[in-house]
């Protein structure tokens, strides 16, 4: 078997050397060759975990590039809408608690109602009345008022909540729903929010933008640390049910012990790689169906329109396109898309988990991934997720090895040898930071560029030589 990947690893070098047009496809058979060595040489579990993260991180990454890749958005929030998705799975699954509802889950419902309506009746105020101090006083009375009882039945209602058997639940739970409904109803909720946010920020300058989505990202993620009321905080919703069958149920059932005596090997082994399969199979199908979406998207003249947008606004504002309207559409997609693969990761984890949203995991590596693989290009997007996550992963037993090789003549006592081997754990920033310098600097557009571009540099390239 070592043999075989090592045969498809030389002829995918020199496939995507000789044939820059079918480059991704040998760079997924690579991709494949390095999947299936972890298996061998470390754990299936481990590579079926890979293949599992990796196929959620190129659903984001398909929501990212729409953003920059087709229109030159610059979102950095990709963690706060992959929590909105992470965070409606969780409620989509969760079982309502009834304590909770009965002690004070209606007040929370009434705050939030009358502040929605003292929003709505400060708008009506506005438009009804003149500009004056009698319109400045009407709507300071009504916003004060309605401020002021919303905080009385929400903040109550919040404290009673909280108080039900906090160890365990502590919040009003959700709808008992399959947790495979969670998905779509994250993407909705995501593209919902990505409305607000973008009716807000997207007329800002790229740099502004960056700013503003990174921030109000950060604000999401600070009310799901904190709101125990409808997520437990800090102390997470765990057991959240599978799409999937458990292991127990599998090694109790006659047809996997039939499986099992045919193939051999641990059964316990065995039940959870079959788990993974199964993931494989949910969040392939998805990744499937949302790739040949954008792929007829990006070549269909709105795909052809976003990109003359983004290369050229003035010049596609004169052509009488509605630059923010379009902006603001695919804002809504792209943010969409990630929420998707927010509710795809919590089911996968099976718990929802607000501190383990930070920008480096849920910003940083996504984008990483669009750069490395090619922005503009669906196949770079899910090429770069499938890259950077392995690597990101891999780092550290790779740096281990590395170490165990090029020390091998110090003494296991070394103090020298021992610090290396302590920060093994660092290899993975070194690794990712090595990779990301080398795609920009040989092929800035990274590793599968959008077609026009990568005719432009094989162009450039044949006027250099």
């Amino acid at each position: 078997m070592i043999k075989v990947a090592n045969k498809i690893m030389k002829f995918s070098l020199i496939a995507a050397w000789k044939e820059p047009q079918q480059r991704h496809k040998s760079y997924f058979a690579i991709m494949a060759v390095m999947v299936l060595l972890v298996g061998i040489f470390n754990s299936w579990n481990v590579a079926l975990s890979i293949v599992c993260l990796s196929i959620i991180s190129a659903v984001m990454t398909l929501g990212l590039n729409m953003q920059w890749g087709y229109a030159g958005l610059l979102n950095v929030g990709v963690m706060g809408f992959a929590a909105l998705g992470g965070v409606t799975a969780m409620l989509t699954a969760s079982p309502p608690v009834a304590e909770a509802w009965r002690a004070g889950g209606w007040q929370i419902i009434l705050g939030s109602i009358i502040f929605v309506g003292t929003i709505l009746l400060a708008i009506f105020c506005y438009k009804k009345t003149s500009a004056g101090m009698k319109r400045i006083g009407l709507m300071g009375v009504v916003i004060l008022i309605g401020v002021f009882t919303a905080r009385y039945f929400f903040t109550s209602g919040k404290g009673l909540v909280e108080m039900v058997n906090p160890i365990q639940t502590g919040f009003l739970g959700g709808l008992n729903l399959p947790i495979l409904i969670g998905w779509p109803l994250g993407g909705l909720v995501a593209g919902a929010v990505a409305i607000l946010i973008g009716k807000i920020a997207l007329g800002l300058r790229s740099d502004y933008l960056a700013i503003a989505t990174l921030g109000i990202s950060e604000i999401i993620v600070h009310i799901f640390k904190n709101e125990e009321w409808l997520t437990r905080g800090v102390k997470n919703v765990t057991g959240l049910p599978r799409p999937v069958p458990y292991e127990v149920d599998l090694r109790t059932s006659a047809w996997f012990k039939a499986v099992h005596d045919v193939i051999g090997g641990n059964i316990y082994i065995l039940s959870s790689n079959f788990i993974k399969i199964c993931y494989i199979g949910l969040f392939l199908s998805v990744l499937i169906v949302l790739f040949i979406l954008c792929e007829r998207a990006l070549a269909s003249p709105w795909g052809r329109m976003m990109r003359a947008i983004r290369d050229n606004e003035t010049a596609a504002a004169a052509m009488g396109k509605d630059v923010v309207k379009r902006h603001l559409q695919i804002f809504v997609m792209g943010s969409a898309i990630i929420g998707i693969a927010g509710a795809m990761l919590v089911t996968f984890d099976g718990q929802f988990t607000p501190s383990s949203y930070h920008p480096l995991r849920y910003t940083f590596l996504i984008w990483a991934m669009v750069v490395v693989g090619g922005s503009g290009n669906n196949y770079g997007s899910i090429l770069g997720g499938f890259l950077i996550w392995f690597y990101w992963v891999q780092a550290e037993p790779i740096g281990l090895w590395l170490i165990n090789v090029t020390t091998f003549f110090l003494a296991d006592g070394s103090g020298v040898r021992q610090h290396l081997l302590d920060n093994a754990v660092y290899m993975r920033y070194f690794t990712m930071g090595l990779l990301i310098l080398l795609v920009m600097r040989f092929n800035s557009a990274g590793l599968l560029p959008e077609p026009n571009q990568q005719k432009n540099n094989e162009e450039q390239a044949v006027k250099a030589t």
